[in-house]
């Protein structure tokens, strides 16, 4: 009987420490992510500083909990059977250090296997990591100090039980609440399938289509609507891995004379790549004279975040939308470099005169807006003059936005949204000198493509706002009236499909990419 009691106190001692680890390192990540904000220049109170660390030990130490709890159960475990020949002594050395080890693989095996490349944000930098490492190592001699005060109560008994610790938890995101729109009054036509991961979708004069597969190749679709079989050649290379690959195709203003097209894509390699864009001239078989006219500087390593989309404005420049590349979000606000920014370019790449920080010795020139985290919509509104954006935000937070001139929007400073482990990116949701979205999505739909419908097949949808949803597989209609967005309905969940590109075509229809290795091009017309 005093055994089995002995068990029961080595296993509290296990939990008290399991908890003591996880708070520790809740409040370690909590103010190396505010650390960061700091650099930026923005003031955080001491009240501020409190009540995020509050907020983080009830949104993000649950889960750091399980991810830590896995790797403690299994470290000390290990530890436990190298301590019956290094004696008593030997663990008040062996737990802490088992436990530093165990978290330090743990780290390493989640960032390597999940999506995001980094899932703690504080573990970003070298400074955070060790102090995390440091968390469980401290819980590791506190579970190694009340195993040896327990061993000498108890003579004859194992320090180390076998146990079985249940740990289970998940994040679920809720279903959206959008009011879904009456009876659909239309139908879709699948005009071409097999393409892999189709990203964009772009229309020609003659009626001919250009989709792009993420992957890196550029296919031509009839006036008639058939795929042609093989892609076209000259596209130039891409680096493909993760989120990184081929983005979207533009055809140029004066197509017609210059048969010119542009391509945004990721390139470079692993360790060091760019979001990069390229101009080059259309046959019926192949791009020609392709050059790359800009490069997002500096590089950054990994495969997130890109932006890509593009759209002419009606001075004859170019838009381009970039991402925040995950783990370099603070670069978002620095203007010193691309990351996390819009540009505006003339079709040649060159800066435009009248950009906001064109004459800035210290800024970027071709920098049109900045404070984004990964800009994946882009529309003109030529009934409003407005240029309309989206943005995905971590968990939750997603926006769509004006874009003004030289604009601060807000990321990572702001943000309606949690990290993906449900921690605090930032105290703030508004702030002054920082542009509010029109709207936000919180939970997340992570928006895709974009279009403003004017067509006329569709009297209902005229000027609306139709959002791709990946995660919620529909498209989310947009009225955009007195300064205010409005999300009015939900369209095409019938269907059941990631949704990346949509467009309106010039003969009014609805055109839909599906995100999937089977992807589609769909055509939807009145019913």
């Amino acid at each position: 009987m005093a055994a089995s009691v002995t068990w029961w106190k080595v296993a509290l001692a296990f939990v008290v420490a399991l908890v003591v680890g996880s708070v520790l390192g809740s409040l370690v990540q909590t103010q190396f992510n505010l650390q960061a904000l700091e650099g930026l220049g923005v003031e955080i109170s001491m009240a501020k500083r409190l009540e995020t660390s509050v907020q983080d030990l009830v949104g993000f130490a649950p889960l750091y909990a399980i991810l830590f709890g896995i790797s403690f159960l299994f470290s000390q475990g290990a530890a436990s059977l190298v301590a019956r020949l290094a004696g008593e002594s030997g663990r008040l050395w062996l737990y802490p250090l088992a436990a530093a080890v165990g978290l330090w693989v743990t780290l390493w095996l989640v960032d390597t296997l999940a999506p995001m490349p980094t899932l703690i944000a504080a573990t970003r930098e070298a400074g955070g990591s060790i102090a995390m490492i440091v968390t469980a190592a401290i819980a590791g001699w506190l579970f190694a100090v009340l195993v040896i005060r327990l061993a000498r109560r108890s003579s004859g008994v194992s320090a180390m039980p076998i146990m079985a610790l249940m740990i289970a938890g998940g994040l679920a995101l809720p279903e959206s609440d959008a009011v879904a729109d009456e009876q659909p009054d239309y139908q879709t036509e699948t005009l071409a399938e097999g393409l892999e991961h189709p990203w964009s979708l772009a229309f020609l004069p003659d009626g001919r289509m250009l989709v792009t597969e993420r992957p890196g190749r550029l296919r031509l679709l009839t006036a008639e609507g058939e795929l042609v079989p093989q892609p076209l050649e000259g596209v130039p290379e891409v680096f493909a891995s993760g989120q990184a690959g081929l983005f979207e195709v533009l055809p140029a203003a004066d197509f017609e004379q210059s048969r010119a097209i542009y391509l945004s894509y990721a390139c470079g390699t692993a360790e060091a790549n760019h979001a990069c864009l390229a101009r080059g001239e259309l046959d019926d078989k192949a791009l020609k004279n392709v050059t790359e006219i800009f490069r997002v500087q500096p590089s950054k390593k990994g495969s997130a975040h890109y932006g890509g989309r593009l759209v002419w404005l009606p001075d004859n420049t170019l838009v381009l939308t970039l991402g925040d590349g995950f783990d370099y979000r603070e670069q978002a606000q620095r203007r010193e470099n691309h990351i996390g920014s819009i540009v505006r370019l003339n079709p040649d790449g060159t800066v435009p005169e009248d950009n906001p920080f064109a004459d800035s010795d210290r800024y970027r020139g071709e920098i049109y807006s900045y404070g984004h985290r990964n800009v994946q919509g882009l529309v003109y509104d030529k009934e409003k003059d407005r240029l309309i954006a989206h943005e995905h935000g971590p968990r939750g937070g997603d926006e769509i936005n004006v874009i003004r001139p030289g604009a601060n929007y807000g990321w990572p400073i702001t943000t309606h949204g949690l990290d993906y482990t449900g921690a605090r990116v930032t105290p703030f949701s508004e702030r002054e000198g920082i542009e509010p979205p029109m709207l936000h999505w919180t939970p997340s739909i992570a928006p895709s493509g974009m279009t403003v419908y004017d067509g006329d097949l569709f009297p209902r949808w005229q000027g609306n706002l139709l959002v791709g949803g990946l995660v919620t597989r529909q498209v989310h209609r947009v009225s955009l009236e007195n300064g205010r967005a409005n999300e009015v309905g939900v369209l095409f969940g019938e269907l059941g499909e990631r949704i990346r590109d949509v467009r309106t075509g010039p003969d009014g229809a609805v055109y839909l990419l599906t995100d999937s290795a089977d992807g589609r091009v769909l055509k939807v017309t009145p019913e």
